[in-house]
């Protein structure tokens, strides 16, 4: 059993602060009776002590400007005097460097376990071009017609041949990040490459893709003592015309879990899960992302590193499976 768990949140994207809720809502639902929590907040390469607590003691938080700092040569942390090192890391990072797959290889490197899929895998799920493309040639799930383009292409050149190759509307995002940052719907040709240029503010290329109208359910999946597991799936209705920012994080959408679906509907996504889950290689906690239209089921994309707030979609789906928080992510940690 691991004694030294340092949580690790931040990160270098739009998402940093929801990455720094999912992490302290991570970090305090450890378990305190069986390990030693330390609170990591990571940005830009600077990598800070924000909180500690030892089993059965109180928590030591350090006010910001007297933060000790993180040393990279071993992962380890001088902490009033004593010199800590951390033998688990649980990664609540949205977006790089620990969503992309940056942080896990340099954990990798050292040799320390971590909660997440390896280096190679996050790398290939957080770009949803090449994730998407992977997942296409698994067959397991329908995937919308797309068109891809690299900054420093010719856009308007690339804008004027879209409407041929799809139909509208379609949705403008960078192929990198999440929370819908960078993300437009557009119904018009002429949207295209103001859409485009806004992606672009996220990364360096970005997907068009075509929208498929239906239910947008989402279900997670996570490994336990070598048999992947799914928990109950939810259904995103959304007072927007998409989910986007202000539906996630403004209250101004409604997730229902379970969702009301047939059982053939969810053995369906459950079972897509679970077989995209494996044939990923992932490891720890992921979200799967879905529109079910009239014509069968759509992927949308893989999060490697879902949200962990209290009001995420994952600790919905670990209420309504009857499992205690607590424990279930001592499962993670013990036998992911």
């Amino acid at each position: 059993m691991y004694k030294t768990i340092a949580v690790m949140y931040g990160s270098d994207s739009s998402e940093w602060e929801v990455a720094c809720r999912s992490g302290e809502f991570t970090a305090s639902r450890i378990d305190g009776d069986k390990y030693d929590v330390y609170e990591i907040f990571a940005r830009f390469g600077r990598w800070q002590l924000v909180a500690f607590k030892k089993k059965d003691a109180m928590k030591v938080t350090f006010p910001e400007g007297s933060r000790p700092e993180i040393d990279k040569t071993d992962f380890s942390v001088n902490v009033l005097g004593e010199k800590v090192k951390f033998d688990y890391v649980y990664i609540m990072q949205h977006g790089a460097p620990g969503e992309s797959g940056q942080l896990q290889g340099y954990l990798e490197m050292l040799g320390i376990p971590f909660s997440t899929c390896s280096s190679s895998v996050s790398a290939i799920a957080f770009d949803k071009y090449a994730c998407k493309s992977y997942i296409r040639d698994l067959g397991l799930v329908k995937c919308a017609p797309d068109a891809f383009v690299h900054k420093g292409a010719d856009i308007q050149k690339f804008a004027a041949e879209v409407p041929g190759k799809l139909k509208f509307p379609v949705f403008v995002k960078p192929t990198i990040g999440g929370s819908s940052f960078g993300v437009t719907m557009v119904k018009q040709p002429s949207e295209l490459v103001t859409a485009i240029n806004y992606a672009f503010a996220e990364g360096p290329t970005v997907l068009v893709e075509q929208g498929v109208h239906g239910r947008e359910l989402t279900c997670a999946a996570y490994r336990t003592s070598g048999e992947v597991k799914t928990l109950p799936i939810i259904e995103i209705i959304t007072e927007n015309e998409y989910f986007d920012y202000d539906a996630k994080y403004n209250g101004h959408s409604r997730e229902v879990c379970p969702a009301e679906a047939s059982e053939d509907i969810v053995r369906l996504i459950q079972s897509t899960t679970a077989r995209i889950y494996s044939n990923l290689g992932c490891a720890g906690v992921v979200r799967m992302d879905y529109i079910l239209a009239d014509d069968g089921l759509y992927f949308l994309e893989v999060n490697t590193i879902p949200g962990m707030t209290s009001a995420s979609l994952v600790p919905k789906m670990v209420r309504t499976a009857g499992l205690d928080m607590t424990a279930w992510l001592t499962d993670i940690i013990e036998n992911g």
